[in-house]
């Protein structure tokens, strides 16, 4: 059995690595670290967890993950993450990273969006991006990963079929809306109950910190820099993120083509379903699953491609993805302890 430390385990990205571990055949929570909570029973913080884990959450504490790991999640907020990734590494585990601090390959970006200076700019470039259906031999490879953000996870997924086919001719329009549990645990007055019900409202419309992982995300398959407009909405749910996305084709291409090619494309893949034409992604189908479901339509007069993708934030867009990853990593079937359907209705 393959033991598994989450450190930072008390966030919801933390909560959903506990509930999906707990079903892994070959892997098992051993340490789960929480220095807020820490001495706290975990089912009293996460009742839904009760029964299941029935210890306490521990402190940080290095020599603790070195003896007690083989595999080590990190589930700290940015800007947390770098400040435990040399230690944790140097232990020469197989880590993912589920924070932001890795996923940006230039420590100047990650400053400019982040508003912080990067704490171990060495690391930076060293993680593989584990977006896993598109970069799996890397991921497979790799002793570090850097786990992609939600809104880049479901973008790309929707997207790079579209730039390997060469058919984004222009800027790509990005509308994104998700669920509350995005924001993470800690509560600000925009994510306040009051606030968030019976209400839509955009956010970070200048420029949202995902925007430039999107952009990387493209460039590494095209090799060129695709111009992209990214607005991301918070809706009132739980999680689940759905994406609606705009791209400029170069001539008139019919759906139909589009479709065969996104079906050949994600041929094979379990967590990828391309949709039957006029079928349409929801985010309620994916709840609870690490599947993204992807369909499309060429409206109209033809020159414009809408691509719609949705996944759970928490698990395809976190926790999901990042057991995927560690499974690969530790030369395991990628779905393994993954394999469940939504939750819808």
């Amino acid at each position: 059995m393959i033991r598994a430390g989450i450190v930072g385990a008390s966030g919801y990205t933390g909560a959903e690595l506990m509930r999906i571990l707990w079903g892994h055949p070959e892997m098992e929570v051993t340490v789960a670290t929480a220095n807020r909570y820490r001495g706290w029973r975990i089912g009293a913080l996460y009742p839904s967890l009760d029964g299941f884990y029935p210890g306490l959450f521990e402190a940080y504490d290095p020599g603790v993950i070195d003896s007690e790991c083989d595999v080590v999640f990190l589930g700290l907020p940015h800007g947390e993450s770098m400040k435990a990734l040399p230690e944790i590494v140097s232990m020469e585990k197989r880590v993912v990273d589920l924070s932001a601090d890795l996923r940006l390959d230039d420590p100047g970006e990650y400053q400019k969006w982040y508003g912080e200076e990067h704490a171990c700019p060495e690391l930076s470039g060293r993680a593989v991006y584990g977006l896993t259906e598109i970069h799996r031999e890397a991921v497979a490879a790799a002793g570090l990963v850097a786990n992609p953000g939600c809104y880049p996870t479901g973008a790309l997924l929707g997207l790079i079929p579209a730039a390997e086919a060469g058919y984004i001719k222009g800027t790509v329009v990005v509308d994104a809306k998700s669920g509350i549990s995005g924001a993470g645990r800690k509560a600000t007055p925009a994510t306040h109950f009051s606030q968030v019900s019976e209400n839509v409202a955009p956010y970070a419309v200048s420029g949202h910190r995902h925007l430039p992982e999107i952009s990387a995300g493209l460039a590494k398959v095209t090799g060129e820099t695709v111009a992209i407009v990214f607005t991301p909405h918070l809706v009132p749910m739980s999680r689940g993120i759905l994406c609606t996305m705009y791209v400029p084709l170069g001539r008139n291409t019919g759906a139909g083509e589009i479709r065969d090619f996104y079906q050949e494309f994600y041929r094979g893949e379990r967590f990828i379903q391309v949709l039957d034409e006029g079928v349409y992604p929801q985010t309620k189908a994916v709840r609870g699953s690490n599947n993204c479901q992807v369909s499309l339509e060429v409206p109209g007069d033809g020159s414009t491609l809408i691509l719609m993708s949705a996944i759970d934030n928490l698990v395809k867009g976190a926790s999901g993805q990042a057991v995927q990853n560690m499974n690969l990593m530790c030369g395991l079937p990628e779905w393994m302890g993954l394999e469940s359907p939504g939750l819808s209705p």
